[in-house]
């Protein structure tokens, strides 16, 4: 168990813009030539430094995926979405690889339910000055029924999920950054579009290094469950259901 939470900085917070449950109010990626602090940039793909970094003891950054404000994973062309998948995990690594931190992120919120704060699609790579970020992630969370598997790719629906109720994980090899973008596009279009017969408006992604692969955990998103949130309980559906959500999901890699 994680012995100290990560700080929340409420002064920091208070300047932050909001645009997802307002979205008439100004979306601040809209504006490339007013960005400052950019780290790297191709096309209209932007790393740069997080101008409100609520988080304490953590280097913040963000990843404009397009200059599309309305652009989604499940709505970007294929050629698309793989290069910002390259990018993405290009920085992701080579902030890994730094050895400034304890731990670093990489992770995207979609929709009202994901913790988000602007529509404008982005991911974040976090550095964590003095905390295991991956602590209480285990083996056994990244797995579950199998949907694809491939010597390069695996696709799952989680039996033991951090959360719950229903949980993917797309396992790549690092060199195999398209089959994981189009794997994960693949899900996340599930997600939206099929998933409780399209009533979900939300997903979280979450990216875990592991020795030579790396996993991406699709969760799709409602409320929080009370069990989790007073109990750190997770819920999954029953095995059956499981079979056919993971036998779904399947029908879209065949298409």
């Amino acid at each position: 168990m994680q012995a100290h939470p990560l700080i929340f900085d409420t002064n920091i917070a208070k300047g932050k813009p909001e645009n997802i449950r307002h979205p008439h109010n100004d979306c601040p990626f809209c504006e490339p030539a007013n960005l400052t602090e950019v780290l790297a940039q191709s096309d209209d793909r932007i790393w740069l430094m997080n101008k409100f970094p609520t988080l304490q003891a953590t280097w913040q950054t963000i990843v404009i995926e397009t200059s599309d404000h309305l652009g989604d994973i499940a709505t970007y062309s294929k050629t698309q979405n793989r290069a910002i998948f390259a990018f993405a995990l290009k920085y992701w690594r080579e902030t890994l690889a730094s050895g400034k931190f304890e731990s670093v992120l990489l992770y995207k919120n979609f929709g009202p339910h994901s913790g988000g704060s602007l529509r404008h699609p982005h991911m974040q790579i976090v550095g964590l000055t003095d905390i295991d970020g991956y602590a209480n992630v285990t083996p056994a969370n990244l797995t579950g029924y199998p949907i694809v598997t491939t010597r390069d790719l695996s696709v799952t629906a989680s039996d033991q999920p951090i959360m719950g109720f229903v949980e993917f994980n797309v396992s790549a090899a690092w060199n195999a950054v398209d089959q994981l973008a189009d794997a994960v596009q693949k899900v996340v279009q599930y997600t939206l579009n099929d998933y409780f017969n399209g009533r979900c408006d939300s997903y979280n992604l979450f990216f875990y290094p592991a020795k030579d692969r790396v996993v991406c955990k699709i969760e799709p998103l409602f409320n929080v469950s009370p069990y989790y949130i007073g109990y750190r309980l997770s819920q999954v559906d029953t095995p059956e259901r499981m079979r056919e959500i993971a036998a779904a999901v399947r029908t879209h890699f065949k298409a």
